[in-house]
């Protein structure tokens, strides 16, 4: 089988993940990008005309000796379903539905032969027929290590507890303003050294050492999808505090010492129970299912049910 792969950030490390998950199990792939820049914080800075520049590359291509078209991420839909020749299957990341673009992703949803989103609450939001695979978690990167030493690789104090952010404060739709705010208010119930670590911009084979030095992840998102940081953090079993957003309760059902909340108040009273317990949480065990290999294993089934209709 061999895939053409539309998408608009061939840099995004659960695409990276996905490609390297098929190509094991044989899948080969062929990636092509839209052309223009893509802004790094939230939005989209490509113009309509940059979309519109794409859509020969991938006629042309389309005549290639691909079996189906993989578009990647909403915007890369309208030419996914405009070229005839090759059954499509689009994939939908989460700010391409819940955003301000959830219009075209949803025509394009209606006019593939396939549709994959990341959680339930992004299949209700879509409305229609779809296969619900959630980004997958390498679990060999990341797994449990010892705190101290991973404190001292990253260089925080040891006598301190440490709350993870692992975004820029930048990123509006991330409210770090409230993250600020919980973990003030944490620190003042607690009566000791808590500090707020905005981690962003380290590769991706680090973050298993800021998740294991951390005391805890806290997300205040706005929105979200499906939280990769929330899947890795519980392969490193490090509890974790989170608003109600994408999939997240249905991530943290089962797992001990992790908190969904709604409010301030309850984001602050789970921060400082979680920092207050010298218990283990169990999140590797319940994240086992998401595998990055489980995840190539159903989207290739996806793939073959699609061609055999």
């Amino acid at each position: 089988m061999h895939v053409l792969n539309l998408v608009t950030n061939t840099e995004a490390r659960f695409f990276r993940q996905q490609v390297d998950a098929l190509e094991a199990r044989g899948v080969a792939s062929t990636t092509i990008a839209v052309p223009g820049r893509r802004w790094a914080q939230d939005g989209e800075s490509r113009s309509a005309l940059d979309y519109l520049r794409f859509f020969p590359s991938v006629l042309r291509r389309s005549f290639g000796p691909f079996d189906l078209v993989h578009a990647n991420y909403g915007l890369t839909g309208p030419m996914a379903v405009a070229q005839l020749r090759l059954p499509v299957v689009l994939s939908l990341w989460g700010s391409d539905l819940l955003g301000s673009f959830g219009p075209v992703s949803r025509l394009c949803a209606r006019r593939a032969d396939a549709t994959i989103v990341m959680s339930e609450p992004m299949a209700e939001a879509l409305g229609t027929t779809c296969h619900v695979v959630p980004h997958g978690v390498d679990l060999e990167r990341f797994r449990p290590a010892d705190q101290r030493a991973a404190q001292d690789a990253v260089g925080w104090d040891p006598d301190r507890k440490h709350v993870l952010f692992p975004y820029p404060a930048s990123r509006g739709i991330k409210d770090f303003p409230r993250a600020r705010r919980v973990v003030a208010l944490a620190r003042e119930r607690l009566d000791e050294a808590v500090e707020l670590q905005e981690v962003y911009g380290v590769s991706h084979e680090e973050m298993a050492t800021y998740y294991n030095a951390a005391d805890a992840l806290l997300l205040t998102s706005r929105r979200e999808g499906s939280p990769n940081c929330i899947k890795e953090a519980l392969a490193c079993n490090l509890p974790v505090v989170s608003t109600d957003v994408g999939d997240v309760a249905e991530r943290l059902a089962g797992v001990t010492h992790s908190y969904v909340c709604e409010t301030d108040q309850a984001l602050v009273d789970a921060l400082a129970s979680v920092l207050d317990c010298e218990g283990t949480t169990n999140g590797r065990e319940v994240v086992r299912e998401l595998s990055v290999e489980r995840m190539g294993e159903r989207i290739e089934a996806i793939y073959e049910s699609v061609l055999t209709k």
